[in-house]
């Protein structure tokens, strides 16, 4: 069974351009790139020809004699004979790029070339530092791929076009849901939320309607990620960097979210571990969120590079490591659902925020919040139209203290609405809408909206 995906109508448009340069496909490793990539050749071309670098070591030495197509489709070719390039019919796909970024300086002679199309997968962003010096940044197309949305999470449950626009229309117009779509789309965002976007959680839940089946999944994927981090690290230490990646969630569950390198150790210092956060990054196994200095247009330049937020960039995974033994979901275990003291971790309030924050990553909306030095004011998100600033709150209280403050205050001339995400239905007063959390992933489409 394939299940739809966004970057399926991407392809299409792709190679539709009469002067389409090689595809660089980026994203986490399991996030379904080499699926959709080879669902849409088998569709579009008579020739595909696939080389998974990863597996494949024959073909390492394709580039080793010269970087021009002819060489290196003689190449492939001496490497499985049964390969075959036809003009304008056959798409070569090179799969885990990172294995050899050497094979990325072909794509320049490709571009001019013409005759074949290319498509590349990695599953490392620095790639592009990597290859500059052959000149591949200007003969490309790049596209960042992540793991399914709640949108496509729909999809592959069967729900169609009209029904999910229904919910930016009630974002828009500010109108509740009713009973009947609150309990249906609640119920569905609980689910992807335990489980996440990796696709193959979503189809043993799709197929089967067990959790549990896709929760095992998702440890197993956290195995292989670990085990992935160990053979890839290079110079680093291996230590520091399962120490980063697994302190997440309790970053994040704590009352100052600000990424702490005490809170893995308190004799840590930064310098210590921004390799491994550079590495973690780079794999997009986590992402990042500065702090605004100020909460103004514009944003460039008004980061504070050294005050920031981490997250996982699919909450399932995120989940799955809170609760590897249980098998429990967030939502029913108490132990998550409530803290039992002031300075308990509120692990509940770490996966609400992560899932935001997952929402915008995958709708192209830049990560960032704002926390006002030597106060207590502090919002988790800001987001930006092209002429306001709006702040966010992932809040399950009924409390929106700090955007009504933010919005009264004349100080913020850039601010004149917010927004508040939590488990309640869709409301508006004093500048502040009320959606719940399953709206994050239209918040592209309604920010357009004010525009």
């Amino acid at each position: 069974m394939y299940f739809r995906r966004k970057i399926d109508d991407f392809l299409v448009k792709w190679k539709g351009e009469a002067t389409h340069r090689p595809l660089i496909i980026k994203g986490a490793r399991q996030i379904g790139k080499t699926e959709s990539v080879l669902h849409f050749a088998r569709e579009e071309y008579k020739n595909v020809i696939h080389i998974d670098f990863g597996k494949q070591h024959e073909y390492s030495a394709i580039v080793s004699n010269g970087s021009d197509v002819d060489t290196v489709t003689r190449n492939i070719m001496l490497a499985n004979p049964l390969a075959r390039f036809e003009e304008g019919e056959t798409l070569i796909v090179f799969d885990e790029l990172q294995e050899y970024p050497e094979v990325a300086a072909t794509l320049k002679y490709f571009r001019i070339d013409g005759r074949y199309d290319v498509i590349a997968i990695t599953s490392m962003t620095s790639l592009a530092y990597k290859v500059n010096s052959a000149g591949v940044v200007r003969n490309r197309t790049d596209y960042e791929m992540f793991s399914m949305d709640f949108e496509e999470f729909l999809w592959a449950k069967g729900y169609q076009e009209e029904n999910i626009s229904k919910i930016l229309e009630h974002m828009i117009s500010a109108i509740p849901f009713s009973q009947m779509e609150m309990s249906v789309y609640k119920t569905m965002f609980e689910n992807y939320c335990q489980i996440g976007g990796m696709p193959e959680a979503v189809k043993a839940y799709v197929e089967s309607g067990d959790l549990k089946k896709s929760l095992e999944i998702l440890e197993r994927i956290n195995k292989e990620n670990q085990d992935h981090m160990c053979k890839h690290v290079e110079d680093l230490d291996l230590d520091k960097l399962l120490k980063v990646h697994n302190s997440v969630p309790q970053q994040l569950a704590k009352a100052n979210k600000k990424f702490q390198f005490t809170l893995i150790d308190k004799n840590a210092r930064a310098r210590e571990y921004e390799g491994c956060i550079r590495w973690l990054l780079d794999a997009g196994v986590v992402v990042k969120s500065n702090c605004l200095m100020y909460p103004k247009l514009p944003l460039r330049g008004n980061l504070a590079e050294k005050k920031y937020k981490l997250y996982y960039p699919d909450t399932g995974l995120m989940v799955a490591g809170l609760l590897p033994e249980k098998g429990e979901d967030y939502a029913t275990a108490d132990k998550y659902n409530k803290k039992i003291n002031k300075d308990e971790p509120d692990y509940r309030a770490a996966v609400a925020e992560n899932i935001i924050a997952d929402s915008f990553l995958k709708q192209g909306l830049q990560l960032c919040y704002y926390k006002k030095d030597n106060s207590t004011l502090e919002v988790d998100f800001m987001a930006k139209t092209r002429t306001e600033l709006i702040p966010i709150e992932v809040n399950p209280d009924n409390r929106s203290k700090a955007l009504v403050t933010m919005i009264e205050d004349k100080e913020y001339r850039d601010i004149r609405a917010g927004i508040r995400f939590g488990d309640y239905n869709i409301d508006y007063n004093n500048g502040v809408y009320s959606f719940p959390y399953f709206c994050g992933f239209m918040m592209k489409g309604f920010l357009k909206e004010r525009r």
